[in-house]
């Protein structure tokens, strides 16, 4: 727990945790196991159809895998997550009792609580005689009388696999729960009772059943009881991250790719917290490619930041700026999306057109969405292969010269004829020599007499490089960038000067949120 920083903190010990855990520890990372040992399936007395573990007990399995992980050296470590943050650190993960936890990369496996129905004696029948899962417990109670309460339409899926298991089957319709006729139909040719008086108690002292209790007063005997409950995610603590949703039969859950990975580059998700219907070896399976996965980023990560500290430390040959932005531009394909960026159209949607420059223009996107909207605009970037193909795409959109045009010209050297109406600089960083502040205060002297200046940045690194190398850029915010200008301010009004968050692709393709800083003034 003295780790300054862990490679993966993984919240949840149970199957899934454990899995991804263990491929963890195998690849030597530094991990901590975050584990309260109240797993979903610590109600039932043994685990079916997991191969290898046939009929041992939830308990047993998860002793046995945090021995397991632990001779691999991952820390298990009996306390809660209360609230997950993203910083300039990677992630911290405050916990109920302990100090926060650092790590580059989070793995939720946190799993679900089932909501059972508010029925006298059903939670203390659950896991032993009020069941859940046909595949996991079904064996046990063939041939036996065997009831299914339906708490949702759902709920039909289970009635066919029950009738599987025993000729004795009755369905019990919760308030609310229809069957049309032909469904019922369908359960009447199989011989299964339908009852629709709703179920008020589970009678007989747990473990053992005898039957249920309706509405009418009426009571019938049973064996064992089947209950689709809903379940909720256990994801509070992240409730301050955004990760993306989405909405399903099952509620909202945090959507993750196929090996877990969450809109987060450095967060991951699997188990019951985001598949509420896997069992344990599904769990376990989806677990250890989750595992896998979370190593191959940090692999990665550890790579970029060899190389970049073997850069820094060795003498380099200085690239001349012009080399390298063509070779940046050259080395990929077209590396605009073909869309504006959404924080500059969100600025400059409600000015009058005017005339504009776009420094930095690369390979025009603003700069056509400017002209787009009416400005007469000049892009200027110092890469001759991005202005080339600027003006290719102004070509194809049928954009006249008249309209806009791009130079090529070094940005700390280069003066417009005339003042214009609008000056935009967008992304001004670049790991060769840029002077950027005074490129802007000289951009700044441009703006004509009710023109405007326009400063996007980044605020702070992209995640997916926070995690690995928090300080390989200094980035400013929209208020330092302001501080730096050093306008008098009894000529220029601050319009915008503020941080704002906008969606991104990693280069993994998972989606992540960057944080731009916005500088809007105008000249009075």
């Amino acid at each position: 727990m003295k780790t300054s920083t862990w490679d993966t903190i993984v919240i949840g010990g149970g199957p899934a945790g454990l899995s991804a855990a263990l491929m963890l520890g195998r690849s030597r990372r530094r991990v901590l196991v975050l584990d309260t040992a109240e797993p979903r399936n610590r109600f039932a007395d043994h685990m079916h159809g997991v191969l290898g573990h046939e009929g041992a007990t939830p308990a047993d399995l998860a002793v046995r895998g945090r021995g397991e992980v632990e001779q691999y050296g991952v820390i298990v470590h009996g306390d809660s997550a209360e609230l997950v943050r993203s910083t300039e650190r990677g992630i911290e993960v405050s916990l109920r009792a302990g100090e926060p936890q650092h790590a580059r990369s989070l793995v939720v496996a946190s799993g679900a609580t089932d909501e059972l129905p508010q029925i006298r004696g059903i939670a203390q029948h659950w896991g032993s005689s009020v069941l859940h899962c046909p595949y996991c417990h079904g064996w046990e109670v063939k041939d036996r009388r065997l009831g299914l309460l339906m708490v949702s339409p759902a709920g039909w899926h289970h009635a066919q696999l029950v009738r599987q298991l025993s000729e004795a089957v009755t369905v019990f319709l919760s308030a609310g729960v229809e069957l049309d006729a032909d469904l019922q139909s369908q359960l009447k040719a199989r011989g299964v009772t339908v009852v629709t008086s709703e179920v008020t108690e589970v009678l007989g002292t747990a473990p053992e059943l005898t039957g249920v209790k309706t509405a009418d007063g009426a009571t019938v005997e049973l064996d064992a009881l089947f209950v689709a409950t809903p379940a909720h995610p256990n994801d509070a603590f992240l409730r301050g991250l955004e990760l993306r949703v989405s909405e399903g039969p099952m509620g909202t859950l945090i959507e993750a790719d196929s090996v877990g990975q969450t809109s987060d580059a450095r967060i991951w998700a699997v188990g019951n917290v985001v598949t509420p219907y896997a069992n344990v070896p599904l769990s376990m399976g989806m677990g250890s490619m989750t595992g896998a996965a979370v190593n191959a980023f940090l692999t990665g990560a550890d790579f970029d930041r060899a190389a970049a500290e073997a850069s820094a430390s060795e003498p380099q040959r200085e690239v001349e700026p012009v080399m390298f932005w063509n070779n940046r531009y050259s080395e990929n394909g077209r590396v605009w999306s073909g869309n504006p960026n959404r924080t500059l159209v969100t600025a400059l949607d409600e000015l009058h057109p005017g005339t504009a420059i776009d420094l930095g223009c690369g390979e025009g996107a603003d700069a056509l969405w400017l002209a787009g909207q009416g400005w007469t605009v000049t892009g200027v970037d110092i890469s001759l292969v991005a202005v080339e193909r600027a003006r290719e795409a102004a070509r194809e959109i049928g954009i006249s010269p008249r309209r806009i045009a791009f130079t090529v010209a070094d940005l700390a050297k280069w003066n417009p004829p005339t003042a214009v109406d609008l000056v935009t600089a967008s992304f001004l960083h670049a790991p060769v020599e840029l002077p950027r502040i005074d490129i802007l205060r000289r951009a700044a002297s441009w703006v004509s007499p009710g023109g405007h200046l326009l400063i996007l940045g980044h605020a702070a690194a992209p995640p997916w490089a926070r995690a690995f190398d928090p300080h390989r850029h200094r980035f400013f915010t929209a208020a330092e960038d302001l501080e730096k200008l050093e306008l008098d301010l009894s000529e220029w009004t601050v319009l915008i000067a503020e941080e704002r968050s906008r969606e991104a692709t990693s280069p993994s393709g998972a989606q992540a949120l960057l944080d731009d800083s916005v500088l809007l003034l105008r000249r009075r």
